[in-house]
């Protein structure tokens, strides 16, 4: 298998991870305050990928630190808005806006990276964006308090791609995706003592909830991003990470008895089609088929 399908499969892995994370978050803001449960989420995943990298995180350098202390203020960021998001708005609100990170970071590339994105990847981000839109917007959306977060939260996640993206070229990947969680985790039990009571979860649930975040969603996820991103371009990644709301879609569906309209899967065929054509070319597909029709022709007598 190539490497680069390799990646896309364990971006793949994260983003089903990431989608989860709804349906945990909800559980544990019933019990949790937002910073209380940020940092419950991160410290433990840092905890428990440090003692798994030790060997690689005592041995980062000064860059990898530094980088991964820009990348964890990103991240904690991204939560922030993001959790504050899903408080204040309807999931499918901010399933899509999240999902904007999509197209705001093929726009940061070209602003600030000077990488303009080649046509067929522009096409998957545009077939992307329909099916995120029908798949996850209503017709009575309006533009609240919750949603400003969320697009600020995208906004910030797609910075932290192409940081990311970066940042994963010159130092060690696993340390940066570990240390990363750690810095994240710092600023928010720093915000929980300074504006919450923090807590330990006190319910079977909100126990399940932490894990989940902490393991699945933190540990793994943020993990995997940061191993395979450096195979991918972050236009690339940003797309498989598009993929969010369906995989979450899926969850609601499974866990919660959450059904699509005819709408939401017309979106969940879009989103898949255009992750395979930005893994396929299909001309090369096509020409490639013709020439082996052409060479099992056989020769007119």
């Amino acid at each position: 298998m190539r490497t680069e399908m390799k990646a896309d499969l364990m971006m793949l892995g994260a983003t089903m991870l990431w989608a989860s994370s709804y349906l945990f978050t909800k559980v544990g803001l019933q019990s949790l305050e937002t910073f209380n449960l940020i940092a419950l989420r991160l410290l433990i995943a840092f905890l428990l990928s440090a003692l798994v990298f030790h060997k690689r995180v005592r041995s980062a350098n000064w860059s990898t630190v530094s980088s991964a202390f820009v990348l964890g203020s990103i991240l904690f960021l991204c939560f922030v808005f993001i959790t504050f998001g899903v408080r204040s708005t309807s999931a499918s609100n901010a399933g899509f806006l999240v999902g904007l990170s999509v197209i705001f970071v093929p726009i940061l590339s070209i602003l600030f990276l000077k990488k303009r994105p080649e046509a067929r990847l522009l096409l998957c981000i545009g077939l992307a964006i329909v099916g995120i839109g029908l798949l996850t917007l209503t017709s009575s959306l309006t533009i609240n308090q919750g949603d400003i977060y969320c697009l600020l939260g995208s906004l910030l996640f797609a910075v932290h791609m192409l940081v990311t993206g970066s940042a994963v070229k010159q130092g060690d990947a696993i340390a940066l995706g570990v240390l990363q969680l750690g810095f994240a985790g710092l600023w928010a039990l720093s915000f929980s003592f300074l504006m919450e009571t923090p807590k330990l979860p006190d319910t079977f649930d909100a126990w399940t909830s932490i894990l989940g975040l902490s393991v699945l969603c933190s540990a793994v996820a943020f993990v995997l991003q940061a191993s395979v991103q450096k195979y991918a371009s972050p236009t690339r990644a940003a797309l498989i990470f598009g993929m969010e709301p369906l995989f979450a879609a899926i969850f609601a569906f499974v866990f919660a008895g959450e059904t699509l309209t005819s709408r939401g899967y017309v979106g969940a065929a879009l989103l898949l089609l255009s992750v395979f054509l930005a893994q396929t070319d299909v001309k090369k597909l096509f020409d490639g088929k013709r020439l082996a029709v052409k060479k099992h022709r056989p020769v007119s007598k």
